[in-house]
């Protein structure tokens, strides 16, 4: 994908290469919070401890963008598009990271929390994971294409997920009140539906992102019907 001709084409590499590691540091981070997902529903303590240990390379690959992105605004000063995308691509790693935070607490919880036969609570999260972790897959892939609709079309997915999230804390909220006995565990799953909920709104900040590198426009705190009208233009 080619972000615009540069007369060095030096200049053209080095955003194609800081593109294509925010790709890969998004699949590193896609994989940890699914690894986490699933240690923590099956009681996987050995890949719970997995996403544990990989958590730095997550990070070092958050600190490495972030200092290639430096050095191309120090030496190329780059101005209208070319700055949009340095800036999209900071702040986009930075929820990336922040996701990446997200899977390592789950795999704590998943670590942590004693293995009973009540651990599940009689509560699935799986429909909330899945719908977390497709919302990252589609954004990723929109970022890679840098394509606003797809991009608009993952933002109002929140809308699903949130709408997820409430029924989970609800039948949470049903399940302490009759075993009371459970609540530091309940708890527990409380928070770990909160943080997969907080993915959501993560990935909602990487379409805002791409749409401001597109359209040159910050979207931010605009609604969903004003993005739309944006998008029209």
């Amino acid at each position: 994908m080619h972000f615009g001709r540069h007369i060095s084409g030096q200049f053209n590499a080095e955003l194609e290469s800081i593109r294509t590691h925010v790709l890969t540091m998004g699949g590193l981070v896609e994989q940890q919070l699914s690894f986490a997902i699933q240690a923590l529903h099956k009681d996987d303590i050995d890949l719970a401890r997995k996403v544990v240990r990989d958590e730095h390379k997550v990070n070092a690959m958050e600190v490495s963008i972030d200092d290639a992105c430096t050095r191309i605004i120090a030496k190329r000063q780059p101005t209208a598009k070319d700055l949009r995308l340095v800036m999209a691509i900071i702040k986009t790693i930075t929820d990336l990271e922040r996701i990446g935070d997200v899977a390592t607490k789950i795999a704590y919880v998943a670590i942590e929390t004693p293995t009973n036969s009540e651990k599940q609570f009689q509560i699935s999260l799986e429909p909330l994971c899945r719908q977390a972790i497709s919302m990252l897959h589609q954004v990723l892939d929109a970022f890679a294409r840098m394509d606003v609709d797809a991009a608009a079309s993952v933002y109002k997915q929140d809308d699903k997920l949130d709408a997820e999230y409430e029924a989970v804390i609800r039948q949470l909220m049903n399940y302490m009140m009759d075993n009371p006995e459970n609540i530091p565990d309940v708890l527990q799953v409380m928070w770990s539906a909160r943080a997969i909920e907080r993915v959501g709104d993560r990935c909602q900040n990487i379409c805002e992102y791409i749409i401001y590198f597109v359209k040159g426009k910050d979207v931010r705190h605009l609604g969903e019907k004003d993005i739309d009208e944006l998008l029209k233009e």
